[in-house]
């Protein structure tokens, strides 16, 4: 299965932008299901997942996030914030054409699609949160900060799989297979000839700013009403166990831990898909 590669024009705060994004799946399926990724990956850390639900009559809809993968990098570094991000996905919403979807969100896809559902009018139906809640420690964040922004070159892919085997080892027990898809879809050819990771540096610049302190957004996520599944790589240090407690105390969320990952679990094992299939299925 071959996915749809799309993109279309946002208005951005500093002026329109491409936005890209993969589909699977048939157009008017029963249920539309949009995955986004974490803060410096690409829509096509979903092919596995996006596969699998497509062949269960799932329209699944894959976007790079602005300064990510085939979208374009955006002209000022401050715009790189949630505010833009929601407003982009209300548009590619309004691109396709139905009346609600379901939401699968690593790290700050998950606080994207927290966000919103958290808003009056939403257009969520489910929620999945992947490694991901309505608290961050500030230790978290300073990790994130410490490899986001860089712009490390490579002479080959060889040897960015290695380095995404080492930055994103919480990813889980990944096959040999699937590492390198992640490598190729990570990284483009720079300038000068060198390979160079497939998002603009800029979006380090919160991180950058001012130390990291705790991030707790618990005013929104007490306004969600919807079904959510929150998933918690067993070793995260995003997601602590205490606050993954916490959230399920809620009878909406029903929280699940993946062992041998930890932030965040890559979707890509069947036991997983098999977790958020059920989940948005039943």
């Amino acid at each position: 299965m071959t996915p749809r590669e799309c993109s279309m024009p946002v208005l951005g705060p500093s002026g329109f932008f491409k936005l890209a994004w993969t589909e699977w799946g048939p157009l008017r399926a029963k249920r539309t299901v949009m995955c986004v990724h974490g803060l410096t990956r690409n829509g096509r850390d979903f092919d596995v997942l996006a596969r699998a639900l497509a062949e269960q009559d799932c329209r699944v809809v894959c976007p790079d996030m602005p300064g990510r993968g085939e979208s374009d990098w955006l002209p000022k570094a401050d715009d790189y914030a949630y505010p833009t991000y929601m407003q982009t996905i209300a548009v590619l919403f309004a691109r396709l054409d139905v009346e609600k979807v379901d939401w699968i969100g690593t790290s700050m896809g998950g606080l994207i699609g927290m966000l919103l559902a958290a808003h009056r009018g939403h257009f969520i139906g489910r929620l999945v949160l992947n490694d991901v809640g309505p608290f961050i420690p500030s230790a978290a964040l300073q990790r994130l900060g410490a490899y986001v922004g860089r712009d490390p070159r490579f002479q080959d892919f060889g040897a960015v799989e290695t380095y995404l085997r080492k930055v994103h080892a919480p990813f889980g027990q990944l096959s040999d297979a699937e590492w390198m898809h992640l490598a190729f879809h990570s990284a483009e050819e720079s300038d000068d000839g060198d390979l160079r990771l497939r998002y603009d540096p800029a979006i380090g610049k919160p991180f950058q700013d001012k130390p990291a302190d705790d991030l707790a957004l618990w005013a929104f996520w007490d306004q969600i009403r919807i079904p959510v599944l929150a998933i918690r790589g067993a070793d995260s240090d995003l997601l602590l166990r205490d606050t993954l407690v916490r959230m399920s105390k809620r009878k909406n969320c029903a929280a699940v831990e993946i062992a041998g990952c930890g932030h965040a679990p890559a979707l890509m094992a069947p036991d997983q898909i098999r977790i958020v299939s059920e989940f948005l299925l039943q």
